[in-house]
């Protein structure tokens, strides 16, 4: 959800604001094999899962900061 930008055009940006508006996604989590599975079942929105796993890279980097 930090990565959240309404005007962003980077693919980032754009799951982030996809999963903002996704009720079901599991948004308090921090394990990335459930948000992984999660997005893998269900969400049309994502075109490649390797966007989610840039983001998650650099949300497990931001977090160690």
């Amino acid at each position: 959800m930090t990565q959240r930008n309404e005007t962003g055009a980077d693919e980032i940006a754009q799951f982030a604001n996809n999963a903002f508006f996704d009720q079901a996604f599991p948004k308090q989590s921090h394990n990335y094999e459930e948000l992984s599975n999660y997005l893998e079942l269900n969400a049309g929105y994502l075109p490649e899962m390797s966007i989610f796993d840039d983001a998650f890279r650099e949300y497990l980097d931001q977090d160690t900061i």
